[in-house]
């Protein structure tokens, strides 16, 4: 495919991640630049991307493509900073299918085209590192952006939520049972019965240990952007007629869990007063 310009917002540690693909296969990679940290600037040099000159009306303006890679509760605020956009409006963001249909909603009224995107997988970038499903009329035209590059994007069909469903399924598992393990653990721990836990663990369930450490940290690192993916999936569970409450309590989990990432802090941060 030939060169096309792509707006990417934000460099993040995934959208950095996803924009090295994108320059990887060709592309010119604009990002703003203003407002963001040293770190978010060192990312993005080392994607390869590309200043946008007059910030987000000059990124808007330049772009064919733009990508949205940013935190759940940014995801419609972000949409609207660029409305008036007239191209295709890649959302690729951990949002429910009606947050998804009120981003379509904002970009669309402003001419640009909507695709639904939903990312499994991180960083760092090797073949395969992501799943990046696509939906919408015009998913394959932003697959087509990744050609050649170490991304596995997979489309959907013209269903324009359909990608933003597919996340929220899948990380309803994978993000709610690590904060359903965190739960329990800090309940064995108010109850005084942890030792007796860890020894059931040890004969029944041996791979629960190591994989509550990775959640704790995972927990510390990144509960503070789970936090609205959790509610979103929520939101999503109850539109369907299923119950919201796991994952609102997730949500909870990974709002108290602290920023230092050893189990121990992790559980006393779980179960100071809220």
């Amino acid at each position: 495919m030939s060169e096309t310009t792509i707006g990417l917002l934000h460099p993040g540690e995934m959208g950095a991640a996803v924009g090295q693909c994108l320059t990887a296969a060709g592309h010119r990679v604009l990002w703003v630049p203003e407002g963001r940290s040293r770190a978010t600037a060192e990312r993005a040099a080392a994607a390869g991307l590309t200043p946008a000159a007059g910030g987000l009306a000059g990124l808007a303006g330049q772009a064919d493509v733009i990508v949205s890679v940013v935190p759940p509760h940014g995801a419609l605020e972000v949409a609207r900073q660029v409305a008036g956009f007239g191209g295709v409006y890649a959302d690729a963001n951990a949002i429910s299918p009606a947050t998804a249909r009120e981003v379509a909603a904002v970009v669309e009224a402003g001419g640009a085209s909507y695709v639904d995107g939903g990312i499994i997988g991180t960083p760092p970038v090797t073949p395969g590192f992501i799943r990046f499903y696509l939906s919408g009329a015009r998913a394959g035209q932003v697959k087509q952006l990744f050609e050649r590059s170490p991304a596995d994007v997979r489309v959907l069909g013209p269903d324009p939520v359909a990608a933003s469903a597919v996340k929220m399924a899948y990380a309803s598992w994978t993000k709610g049972s690590s904060a359903l393990l965190l739960a329990a653990r800090a309940l064995a721990r108010a109850e005084g019965v942890e030792e007796a836990l860890l020894a059931e663990w040890a004969l029944s369930q041996p791979a629960l240990p190591d994989r509550l450490t990775r959640a704790a940290g995972s927990a510390a690192a990144k509960g503070w952007r789970w936090v609205a993916e959790m509610e979103e999936i929520a939101a999503s569970m109850t539109a369907d007629g299923l119950p919201g409450g796991f994952h609102l309590a997730a949500a909870e989990i990974y709002r108290r869990s602290g920023s230092d990432p050893s189990p121990e802090a992790v559980l006393s941060a779980l179960l100071a007063p809220p």
